[in-house]
């Protein structure tokens, strides 16, 4: 069974150039760090030309779906029938795009099967991680 899970997703930049209001993005799950949730953006769509990446809780991602989420550099709310925004805010600037519910969906879905809600702490190797961090301090 596959320990990953990538989804491409067609992203809208709010207020871009005319030359690319969308841009392909990439939704990525590893079981390997349950809570974690990461949205790729190319090079191309980006201001420094280079693929950046966000990486965000996915129960933020999930309770964005149906009302306002989030307080730092990543916040999620619904828009319309079946659009969410995701704001992602950086010292350079802010960068809004929708996506489409239904794609968020499919992949917080696909998710829950490689590791089901509730049950991520179950993918987690304290001693492992424990281990790497006391070498790291070393």
């Amino acid at each position: 069974m596959s320990t990953v899970i990538e989804q491409p997703v067609e992203a809208r930049l709010v207020a871009a150039a005319p030359r690319m209001p969308n841009i392909p993005a990439t939704l990525r799950y590893d079981r390997r760090d349950p809570f974690a949730v990461r949205m790729t953006f190319p090079a191309p769509a980006t201001l420094e030309g280079v693929e950046v990446c966000w990486t965000f809780s996915r129960e933020l991602l999930a309770a964005g779906l149906a009302g306002p989420e989030g307080y730092g550099d990543v916040r999620v709310r619904p828009y319309g029938y079946d659009r969410t925004v995701l704001e992602f805010h950086a010292p350079e600037g802010t960068a809004i795009v929708h996506v489409r519910s239904g794609e968020i969906r499919r992949f917080l879905a696909a998710a829950d099967a490689l590791v089901p809600v509730g049950r991520e702490h179950l993918q987690v190797d304290l001693d492992h991680d424990l281990a790497e961090l006391m070498r790291d301090a070393c």
